[in-house]
């Protein structure tokens, strides 16, 4: 499915020129007077015939070094910096130079696709963990409600069901507003999308303002790219203002999402799951290796019982934040939860793979310290046997939070396998020799920590190890279907390898069963 809208009505290049306050001479070339833009583009081979090209600097080159390509594609314009100018040579295109393009992208794309933010429901999810889950808990409860939705996240964009390729968590900004047309032009009611932190101090949301946001929870992340954990953290606040949401609804189990709700900027509804005062709250009546059951409640004397096929209390957060911007958006919440109960599962997310073992095994995208411990807290408390945990952290990424991982796991589980997650460009051993630091320093015997450098491998000793009542936990990669080592991205999937794990250790056990007892001579 295309990431694009069909069709496009065609906006004169002189309304993009009044909007961004250039006169006829800040064209910079001849001819505006005529053309008229059908679409956006930032990568030169991603234009098509009657799109705006936004030559931006990078971080090597400047998009202006590419104008040619991007004008043989079909760009009929150009957006740029006055550093960009000096790159465009004979090009015979009208420019449109203005300082910062990039900030003017989102406004510019929403004029260009006209403004189709307008023409539904838009929720954005932020937090440190449980974007995600959230948003397709969202999704599915819309859907028992009849609405037509749309989900874009990291597990990728989806319209009405089907999938649509995108690279980003939260696309740049011209390629949402694209989304945005697209959801519009098929008929979808309801986006809910996740907002991370990179989103909003990039300008990847601009243009936008989100008719809720939600704010799940936050913790430790995002430190190679953001200065500190303050400015982690002000980022995503930044998407509870008048100029990014109309309404707000905050997690209060969380002492920094609280501080939002202390002096709200807009109008905000808050949930806890932990007893606090709030609008929507959970009490959870019982907590299953398959799932919970719980009972919601909010505003109007709302009181509804509902169940969903994820464990862990964490998960119950995440469905009561799915039901409380449901609800908060007009729609039935006790249908809603009815849609929640019916999904089997949400890919790569404390996901069961199950081939008819005695013992459980779970792929989960846990990958920073807090998560991981939320999801052994949570294994732990329904797991009669061991908990063994496979995990590894990711390479060119905050660096810091690996040995608070390592001690998270050796804290936690009885078995930790310390194995390659995305190394990407660092050396594999290093980043394992921090998780082994960090669980050593903390285990006191009572932890095996074992270090099993290939991923595959870590994965079967794993599961060939596992005995009935055990817990495998396949941890950090969840969805993901790659593995990134060095500049490759090899096919791997946790969840395929897993099962290989399990046709393994059941095809050995069948052989043992079938060779019977040794006879005697």
């Amino acid at each position: 499915m295309s990431a694009r809208p069909v069709s496009v009505e065609p906006v004169p290049l002189t309304a993009l020129a009044d909007h961004l306050g250039l006169s006829d001479s800040g064209f910079g070339r001849t001819g505006a007077g005529s053309v008229s833009v059908t679409g956006i583009a930032l990568a030169s081979g991603s234009v098509r015939p009657g799109d705006l090209y936004a030559a931006l600097p990078g971080t090597r080159h400047h998009g202006a070094q590419f104008v040619s390509q991007a004008t043989e594609r079909g760009a009929v314009a150009v957006l740029t910096d006055p550093a960009g100018v000096d790159h465009l040579g004979d090009t015979d295109v009208p420019t449109l130079v203005v300082d910062q393009p990039r900030r003017r992208l989102g406004d510019l794309a929403a004029l260009i696709y006209g403004h189709p933010a307008r023409f539904m429901t838009l929720i954005g999810v932020t937090g440190t963990q449980g974007k995600t889950t959230t948003t397709q808990l969202i999704s599915c409860g819309l859907q028992a409600c009849g609405r037509h939705t749309a989900v874009i996240g990291t597990m990728g964009t989806w319209i009405d069901g089907e999938q649509v390729t995108t690279v980003l968590t939260t696309p740049e900004a011209p390629d949402l507003h694209a989304l945005f047309a697209a959801m519009v032009e098929r008929g979808v009611d309801v986006c809910a999308m996740e907002v991370s932190s990179h989103a909003v101090v990039m300008g990847r949301v601009d243009g936008v303002v989100f008719d809720l946001a939600v704010f799940t929870n936050f913790g430790r992340d995002h430190l190679d790219f953001h200065a500190d954990v303050n400015a982690y953290f002000a980022a995503k606040a930044e998407l509870f203002t008048a100029s990014r949401s109309r309404h707000a609804l905050l997690n209060i189990d969380d002492d920094r999402v609280a501080e939002l709700s202390c002096e709200p900027a807009i109008p905000t509804r808050t949930i806890s799951l932990t007893g606090r005062d709030a609008d929507w709250t959970a009490e959870v009546l019982t907590a299953r290796a398959d799932g919970s059951t719980f009972v919601v409640t909010g505003p109007g004397q709302l009181r509804i019982k509902a169940d969903i096929a994820l464990s862990g209390s964490f998960n119950v957060a995440n469905a009561l934040c799915a039901l409380a911007a449901i609800g908060e958006a007009g729609h039935d919440v006790e249908v809603a939860a009815l849609g929640l109960a019916a999904l089997p599962s949400v890919r790569g997310r404390m996901e069961r793979v199950d081939s008819g073992q005695p013992f459980s095994v779970l792929v989960d995208y846990a990958h920073k310290p807090d998560a991981v411990t939320a999801a052994l807290e949570a294994l732990r408390a329904v797991t009669e046997g061991r908990v063994i945990l496979v995990i590894g952290a990711g390479g060119e990424r905050d660096a810091g939070k690996r040995q608070l991982m390592g001690a998270a796991a050796a804290h936690l589980a009885d078995v930790v396998v310390v194995t390659d997650d995305n190394p990407r460009g660092e050396d594999p051993a290093a980043i394992r020799a921090e998780l082994l630091a960090g669980a050593h320093a903390v285990t006191d015997g009572t932890s095996d920590v074992l270090e099993v450098a290939d991923r595959e491998t870590a994965i079967r000793s794993a599961v060939a190890a596992a005995r009935a009542g055990d817990c495998v936990l396949i941890a950090g990669k969840g969805h993901e279907q790659g593995q990134e080592v060095a500049g490759r991205v090899l096919p791997f999937d946790d969840r395929e390898v897993a099962r290989r794990a399990l046709a393994a250790v059941a095809g050995v056990r069948s052989a043992s069963r079938d060779l019977g007892p040794e006879k005697n001579s």
